[in-house]
């Protein structure tokens, strides 16, 4: 089943026709700026500009920056606060005229990695992290979902987490790689003290660097980068939208 995934950021719209069964791009990728104001009706004209210079008619996923139920964006940490309480999913569907479902952004990017990439065939609890400018969480137990997961924004030394130990917080603070890693380092015992996983998959565009970082974590949980990389938010939300619980072929 092919489905259009979108991945709407704080830079970019892109998106593409996905294979649900093997995650693979069957279109060619299209990319926009994210307009300036970020505001709800900006993003949907975008995000339809986007489907449409694909040429694309059938269904669409699509990832975003928020907690989301029912389609319906719910926080607004690092996005326009006017999408609080905006039907994401209905607008977006009254303009392509098709079904359209809307997810967070980081339980996309999940999804894609439990199916196809780092944590695939894994039964026990993965917690799955994407540092950019925030930090996205999702989080499974026997290849399934638990939506809306907003562990980036647990208190650490009296700060959002997000905020001391994001890829944003490094580029922001110009922080050196061991400087990071100290801080990312305490992130994690923190998150392994709440939950005990079983597996942490590290994604984002830093996942890239990894060697910078990881040999100086000390966590107890085993920790993999993500192998979906800028793919894993388009191909994520595409699945997202197939009818049936995505991450179960993976964990069987």
């Amino acid at each position: 089943m092919n489905v259009f995934g979108l991945d709407v950021g704080g830079s970019g719209i892109k998106g593409a026709a996905v294979d649900t069964e093997t995650g693979e791009l069957v279109t060619e990728r299209v990319r926009i700026k994210t307009p300036q104001p970020a505001t709800p009706r900006a993003i949907v004209d975008t995000a339809v500009e986007v489907v449409r210079r694909s040429g694309w008619d059938g269904p669409v996923g699509c990832g975003f920056p928020a907690v989301i139920k029912d389609g319906v964006v719910r926080t607004a940490a690092n996005i326009d606060k006017a999408a609080i309480g905006f039907d994401l999913a209905g607008a977006l569907g009254q303009e392509l005229g098709g079904p359209v479902t809307v997810v967070n952004d980081g339980d996309a990017a999940g999804l894609a990695e439990m199916r196809w990439g780092a944590g695939r065939g894994v039964r026990g609890l993965v917690l799955m992290l994407t540092l950019g400018t925030g930090i996205g969480t999702s989080l499974f137990i026997g290849g399934r979902l638990v939506p809306n997961t907003e562990f980036g924004h647990i208190e650490i030394g009296g700060e959002d987490a997000e905020y001391r130990a994001s890829d944003g917080a490094r580029k922001r603070e110009d922080l050196s790689w061991e400087e990071y890693a100290a801080r990312l380092d305490r992130y994690l015992h923190a998150i392994e003290d709440l939950l005990w996983p079983d597996l942490i998959v590290i994604g984002g565009g830093i996942s890239k660097k990894s060697e910078k970082y990881l040999p100086h974590l000390t966590t107890r949980t085993e920790i993999v980068t993500a192998k979906m990389l800028n793919e894993a938010g388009i191909s994520g939300a595409a699945l997202a939208a197939v009818p049936d619980q995505p991450t179960e072929k993976a964990a069987e």
